[in-house]
């Protein structure tokens, strides 16, 4: 066989591995779960591995998935910082985001139409990067009158149909006003109370997982 022709083959074959090979690492990089939201997503007084974005990849990746979990919340976040900083916190390109903020918008009485109106341009800005979303609701605190607190816990729901994102209604089911489940504090999860909320939102975070996939597919 002529040099040229043995050249040419070689070529042709290492390009070959190289676009398999390359075709392997892209199939088997993680999902880049982005985790964003308060104190409930940073853990507040937790350790590094007790966190609810490192127990949440845990578990995923527990059942098989290979997710990367980026903690992206903010001690002390309302919906308005919420707001004022995801352009920032896109910057990680995320494959998918789930959203964790309103409790320090009731702990504090804010306004529901303000809290309505963050959220909303929230679901809005993450329509734009067509970024499959995971969208959690919040309760009122009841000490500030049933209307209030109607008000409030509607916002979660309503704005979840509008703008059609796979909705877990309240992160923190199964935990609040269980003494147990939380810090000393009364309001911050301990690291048993995260693995209750993991092991109650995972369905969800699946559900938000197959719509990465799917989107993936519809791409290729």
């Amino acid at each position: 066989m002529p040099i040229a022709r043995r050249l040419a083959t070689s070529l042709s074959s290492l390009a070959l591995v190289v676009g398999l090979t390359a075709g392997i690492a892209q199939a088997s990089e993680p999902i880049r779960l982005m985790a964003f939201g308060d104190s409930l997503v940073h853990g507040y007084g937790l350790d590094p591995d007790d966190v609810f974005p490192q127990q949440l990849e845990t578990a995923l990746r527990d059942q098989g998935h290979a997710v990367e979990v980026i903690n992206a919340g903010n001690s002390g976040d309302t919906t308005a910082a919420g707001l004022a900083r995801i352009d920032w916190a896109l910057a990680d390109e995320p494959d998918a985001i789930l959203v964790v903020l309103g409790a320090n918008d009731g702990l504090r009485g804010l306004d529901p139409s303000e809290t309505r109106r963050n959220l909303s341009g929230l679901l809005e800005r993450l329509e734009e990067e067509e970024l499959p979303t995971l969208f959690t609701g919040m309760l009122a605190p009841r000490n500030l009158g049933s209307d209030y607190a109607a008000e409030f816990d509607a916002l979660f729901p309503e704005l979840a149909e509008n703008h059609d994102v796979v909705f877990y209604p309240f992160f923190l089911e199964g935990v609040v006003a269980e003494p147990a489940l939380n810090q000393g504090d009364g309001i911050h999860p301990n690291a048993e109370g995260v693995a209750e909320i993991v092991a109650r939102i995972l369905p969800s975070v699946e559900e938000l997982l197959s719509e990465v996939n799917d989107q993936a597919e519809a791409e290729s």
